[in-house]
């Protein structure tokens, strides 16, 4: 496994998920992402992607046996993956776009990435040993 693949791999999930919020939300006044899903996109959800963009940033400063971490990052990625291909078959981004490109661009790209970034979790998790650690 390399170490400096996986640390890189989980900064960028940092940087996208701090740096995509705070652009396409417009640091949290888009209202137009917020009003396409008010339940997994309210401000608050919009927050907590950022948790976990700083969750992703403190588990790239660990040292050891990530396995049990990054298992976790590959199913919460799953959930939003899943709210997102669940979200486009009732939506159309066509409306959205013409609300607010911001949004549109938003909604088209964040559950690409959440695959992106599910794939690489899971690699890193069926790649590591497990240590015993708990």
């Amino acid at each position: 496994m390399n170490i400096t693949l996986v640390r890189n791999g989980l900064i960028a999930a940092a940087l996208i998920n701090i740096g995509g919020v705070l652009v396409f939300s417009r640091a949290f006044t888009n209202v137009a992402i917020n009003n396409a899903d008010p339940v997994v996109m309210s401000n608050f959800g919009l927050l907590m992607i950022v948790v976990w963009g700083l969750a992703y940033l403190g588990a790239a400063a660990i040292n050891s046996n990530i396995k049990w971490l990054v298992g976790a990052f590959a199913i919460e990625k799953a959930v939003y993956v899943v709210a997102w291909v669940m979200w486009l078959s009732k939506n159309s981004l066509e409306p959205l776009y013409s609300t607010d490109v911001f949004a549109g661009a938003f909604y088209s790209i964040y559950g690409i990435n959440d695959l992106v970034f599910m794939l690489f979790f899971a690699w890193v998790f069926l790649s590591q040993r497990d240590e015993g650690h708990a």
